[in-house]
């Protein structure tokens, strides 16, 4: 979908997808969670791309949603379909793309913004960026998978107090709480991202993603239905052409060229 709201750029073996209504903070309308959707989907059915960086123009990440798209004075909205329609479908594709997803947050995350940046993979942010549980504000409950994702990443007292206080927490506390991997300098923050998502790119794609789907899997199995996981996905990527080429270079003590390829 190409309507503005959502701009792509293809660079690298890389997809940098920039969430693009920077006048109202990057908050999502129906619009912008759709091309959200659609620039996910291609990433993933394109060969060429072996990761993706998402990203906000302006000086926000992504406020949530529009409050203006769901206005009650309108009518009684289905927040309940809202989410099932528009929100939950992007969270389960930035969760199952079998890829690594970055998010590079450039300023406050708030809402569904914070949960949908905290769904990706890898998250750096700008050491100015805030991240808030802010539902409690309006008189709603945390959606976007942020109750399952921010209490795993932080624990239940932690999460219990972000979302019931809906204080914002910056980028260094959020990083030193286990909530993001890593806050930088507002100056570096792209060129941070785009460097490690070219590194991702040029790894063993293949790889990485059973470690996606493995690390996810984690935390709801038990160790020997773990172990099992782990024997049945080091078959696949043993039979990979990344492992040999890995194993080729090493012998022959030389950096290796992945393909990305599962065979």
């Amino acid at each position: 979908m190409d309507d503005g709201t959502v701009l792509v750029e293809n660079t690298d073996g890389f997809a940098v997808i920039t969430l693009n209504r920077p006048d109202k903070l990057n908050a999502f309308n129906a619009t912008q969670n759709k091309s959200l959707l659609a620039a996910l989907e291609a990433a993933d059915a394109d060969p060429e791309c072996r990761a993706v960086l998402l990203t906000g123009a302006g000086r926000g990440f992504c406020a949530g949603q529009d409050l203006g798209d769901r206005d009650p004075s309108d009518g009684v909205p289905d927040l309940g379909e809202t989410i099932e329609t528009l929100y939950n479908p992007m969270i389960r594709k930035i969760r199952s793309i079998e890829m690594p997803v970055i998010c590079a947050v450039n300023g406050v995350a708030a809402g569904a913004g914070a949960n949908v940046a905290l769904a990706c993979d890898i998250v750096l942010a700008a050491r100015s960026a805030r991240f808030i549980e802010v539902f409690s504000k309006i008189g709603l409950v945390p959606d976007s998978g942020g109750t399952w994702t921010v209490t795993r990443l932080v624990g239940e007292a932690r999460a219990k107090a972000m979302m019931m206080i809906a204080e914002s927490v910056p980028a260094d506390k959020a990083e030193s709480w286990g909530l993001i991997w890593q806050a930088v300098d507002d100056g570096d923050l792209m060129e941070t991202a785009k460097r490690l998502a070219a590194r991702l790119a040029q790894g063993p794609t293949a790889g990485l993603g059973l470690t996606k789907t493995l690390v996810h899997q984690a935390a709801t199995n038990t160790l020997d239905q773990q172990l099992d996981l782990e024997r049945d996905a080091q078959r696949e990527a043993g039979r990979t052409p990344d492992y040999a080429e890995g194993v080729r270079a090493f012998l022959e003590k030389r950096a290796p060229v992945y393909s990305g390829r599962k065979q």
